[in-house]
C-alpha cells in the first residue's frame, strides 16, 4: 500500500467515526412520567423485598383467618374469598405495569445491542487501519534494510 492509499483510508475512517453516545442516558431521558413509574414499579415488583412483603402478608392473612378466634376472623377458612379477591386485584393492577416496564427494558436492551454492534464495527475498521499501517511500516523497514544492505555491499566491493 502506498502513502496516498494509506492517507485515503485514514480520512475515510475519520468521516465514518461518530461521536460516542451513552445509550443508557439517552434511554432514560426518553421516558415520560408514566414510563418512569412503570419501570420503577417493574424494578420493585421484581425484587426480593416485594416477594417478602407479599409472602409475609399472605402468611399473616391466612394465619390470622385460620388460627384467630372465630369472632375475629374476617375471611373464613377454607375459602379465603376476600384474600383471593385482593390478591387478584393486586395482580390485575400490577400486570400491565410490569408488561410496560418489560417493554421499556426490552427497548433499552435493543438500543444497547445496536450500540455494541456500532462499536464492534468501528473497532473492526480501526483494526484494519492499524494492520494496514503496520504493513506499511513493515514495507518501509524492509526498504531501509535493503538500502542498508546495498550500502554495506558497495563498501565491501570498493
Amino acid at each position: 500500500m502506498n502513502e496516498k492509499e494509506y492517507i485515503a483510508v485514514h480520512e475515510e475512517l475519520k468521516k465514518l467515526r461518530k461521536p460516542i453516545h451513552n445509550v443508557n442516558i439517552e434511554h432514560k431521558e426518553s421516558f415520560n412520567v408514566l414510563e418512569i413509574f412503570a419501570v420503577k414499579a417493574t424494578d420493585y415488583v421484581g425484587s426480593m423485598g416485594f416477594f417478602i412483603i407479599i409472602f409475609a402478608w399472605t402468611l399473616l392473612w391466612l394465619g390470622w383467618n385460620t388460627i384467630a378466634p372465630k369472632d375475629l376472623r374476617f375471611d373464613p377458612y377454607p375459602a379465603f374469598v376476600l384474600w383471593l379477591f385482593v390478591s387478584n386485584m393486586i395482580q390485575i393492577f400490577l400486570m400491565p405495569l410490569i408488561l410496560i416496564g418489560q417493554n421499556l427494558q426490552g427497548r433499552h436492551a435493543e438500543r444497547r445491542a445496536e450500540a455494541d454492534f456500532e462499536v464492534n464495527v468501528r473497532a473492526e475498521k480501526e483494526i484494519e487501519v492499524i494492520l494496514m499501517h503496520l504493513e506499511h511500516q513493515n514495507d518501509l523497514i524492509l526498504k531501509i534494510l535493503k538500502n542498508i544492505e546495498k550500502g554495506k555491499a558497495t563498501k565491501k566491493s570498493s
